[in-house]
């Protein structure tokens, strides 16, 4: 079976190139996802900075956009061994079988986070389990087998690049073409999060300028139920809990205290992001009016009845940075409803789910 694959660019040395490449990704994809997870559900410790205000914003990008140019390097890997997963015998030994067993814990756990996380970007859920959990998890099995790999591959690899072949003008290409379809695949999502390649980014689900206000929104007031109570004129801010006493403010209440404006990025996980000018009032005015101490936590809630973020946790970092803001306008207009109206959460450095829309309580624990 073997004799079948005779192309040289099965070889060890193309393996090992394209391993190197992969190898690196995979961690940068892993290293980055794991700032995307522990921002949005940090362990009790852990409190975030809000500066730089863009970290997230860049994190997420790399951690997507990378993630979708290691396309082509995965398939081009995999391509290149596959003639060894017709080895005969298929089991030589107890090491060996242990060897081929890694290997497919190690080919399974990347075809299922890189065809899950393509699918997640474009929005197409056709999994029923839940993707941010089985994201996370399958990493370290991906990441823990890759370390293995590396270890016990790490010596034939070394040997075998270091050498230099005299027929090397056919490998060199294919990897240069392979190199070059990750980077036209980087190039053409790149502007869902670099405003200038917008008109390039012909495989990103939002682009920067589309959406009210010029600003994409992945969830609407229609699709999630708060159209009705959004615009009621009744509607009220309330702060409450562990404060020095209660504070309800209508909307024109807020319009009336000191308005800030903020140049700050919406950043999605699924790797998209837009800068706005955002105008409202600063989320420490209106805790200072319920005396709320400044070592508290704050849970922004939403009108959203249901969902899994229609609340979110803002630490001392966050609501003490003079750029939070209950955010009332963007853009210079009044806030569209489908960005939040009539307030919104707008923060430095957190990810898109956790700037809360349709505000109407802060809950201070």
């Amino acid at each position: 079976m073997q004799g079948r694959f005779t192309s040289r660019l099965h070889d060890e040395r193309v393996a090992s190139w394209l391993g190197i490449a992969l190898g690196v990704s995979i961690l940068v994809s892993f290293a980055t996802g794991l700032v995307s997870h522990f921002m949005q559900q940090p362990a009790g410790w852990m409190q975030w900075p809000s500066r730089p205000v863009n970290l997230y914003r860049v994190t997420q990008g790399v951690h997507v956009i990378g993630g979708v140019a290691t396309v082509p390097l995965l398939l081009a890997k995999l391509w290149t061994v596959y003639p060894r997963l017709w080895q005969w015998p298929a089991v030589r030994s107890v090491l060996h079988a242990a060897q081929r067993l890694l290997v497919f814990v190690l080919v399974a756990a990347a075809l299922f986070q890189f065809v899950t996380g393509v699918l997640n970007i474009a929005y197409w859920y056709a999994f029923r389990f839940f993707f941010t959990t089985a994201h996370y998890w399958t990493a370290y099995i991906l990441v823990g087998a890759l370390l293995i790999h590396v270890s016990d591959q790490w010596a034939k690899a070394r040997r075998t690049v270091m050498t230099r072949p005299q027929d090397a003008v056919g490998r060199r290409g294919f990897l240069l073409t392979v190199a070059a379809a990750s980077g036209a695949v980087a190039l053409t999502t790149a502007g869902e999060a670099v405003t200038p390649l917008a008109r390039l980014a012909v495989l990103a689900p939002r682009r920067p300028g589309t959406g009210p206000q010029d600003v994409p929104v992945n969830k609407s007031a229609a699709a999630t139920g708060v159209t009705a109570t959004a615009r009621d004129p009744a509607w009220r801010l309330t702060v409450t809990g562990r404060v020095s006493r209660e504070v309800t403010l209508s909307l024109a209440d807020l319009h009336a205290l000191p308005q800030h404006t903020a140049r700050l990025p919406i950043s999605c996980v699924e790797g998209w992001s837009v800068e706005a000018a955002w105008r409202g009032v600063r989320l420490r005015d209106v805790l200072r009016l319920a005396g709320v101490a400044g070592d508290a936590t704050v849970r922004v809630e939403s009108l959203e009845r249901y969902g899994l973020y229609r609340s979110s946790e803002v630490d001392p970092p966050h609501w003490r940075d003079p750029l939070t803001l209950l955010a009332l306008g963007m853009n210079g207009a009044p806030l569209a409803l489908d960005h939040g109206y009539p307030c919104r959460l707008i923060a430095p450095n957190r990810p898109g789910v956790m700037q809360t829309k349709w505000v109407h309580r802060l809950v201070v624990a």
